[in-house]
């Protein structure tokens, strides 16, 4: 297999994915169009409305099938687990972004990239401006792409202790600023006593439906996609120090008389065992 040939099977990887995640997003899309035809056919807005404990927990299992699917149809495609990884992030982020694209055919909405939306449910209902989950999505294509690029294209690859720490990081950042609306308002209102059976507690119910989201911390959510965006620049900065050490690999190669087109098949073969 050649580096071409490796390269091609990634690139018809990213196509049928995308039409994965844009389906996955219209689809999505679709199942809140009803929902809000249900609960809010006068337009979605907070305070959000109370919904029976069976219609919440129905929605929370939805929302978890999701992510097994788009976790599963990543580990089918890819063959490596850095790969797996690269194509979850895209399919996600993709998934999001024709979300809101299909909300925005159907409902005409949001009016507003600053309006603010609820986002998932698990653990703790995440909330947020429109524009905050598409600039964490776009986020995640780009990363996702230099993995990919970073695979196909050089050697077999090993994120370090300091690339994982700094994403971690940025991921619980961004996950903090999206939680950050609601946990306040249960520590303001003394209900975390309730917090393990909020879905069935009068008291938590009364407050979520009087509660309206006023201000999005971005202060936190701005480290977190730093963060996020320096994990992305460590992984392009080991990509170009893998394209200088294969050059020099490559002339030592020629030094001792060792076939390139060898050392180019090793390190192919290397990568597919990543």
């Amino acid at each position: 297999m050649t580096a071409i040939e490796t390269g091609h099977s990634y690139k018809r990887g990213f196509v049928w994915l995308s039409m994965f995640a844009i389906a996955m997003g219209f689809l999505e899309a679709i199942v809140v169009v009803y929902l809000r035809e249900l609960y809010y056919p006068a337009g979605f807005q907070f305070p959000l409305k109370p919904v029976p404990v069976a219609i919440l927990n129905t929605e929370i299992i939805r929302e978890v099938c999701t992510i097994v699917m788009l976790v599963a149809i990543a580990y089918v495609v890819a063959r490596s687990a850095y790969m797996r990884f690269s194509y979850f992030l895209f399919i996600f982020g993709l998934w999001d972004i024709f979300y809101y694209v299909a909300l925005k055919v159907f409902l005409d909405w949001p009016p507003s990239l600053f309006t603010w939306d609820v986002l998932f449910l698990i653990p703790i209902t995440w909330t947020g401006p429109v524009i905050a989950p598409l600039v964490t999505a776009v986020t995640f294509c780009t990363i996702s792409l230099l993995i990919a690029y970073k695979i196909s294209n050089y050697s077999m690859l090993r994120f370090s202790k300091s690339v994982w720490t700094v994403m971690a990081l940025g991921a619980l950042f961004i996950f903090v600023s999206f939680i950050w609306d609601y946990t306040s308002m249960i520590f303001e209102k003394g209900l975390f006593s309730d917090l393990f059976d909020m879905r069935e507690s009068p008291a938590f119910m009364k407050a979520v439906s009087n509660h309206v989201p006023v201000s999005f911390n971005w202060p936190v959510y701005i480290i977190g996609e730093a963060l996020l965006l320096a994990s992305a620049v460590l992984v392009y900065r080991n990509t170009m120090r893998g394209k200088v050490k294969g050059f020099f690999a490559c002339g030592k190669s020629a030094l001792l008389g060792e076939s390139p087109e060898a050392t180019g098949t090793e390190r192919i073969r290397g990568n597919d065992n990543s």
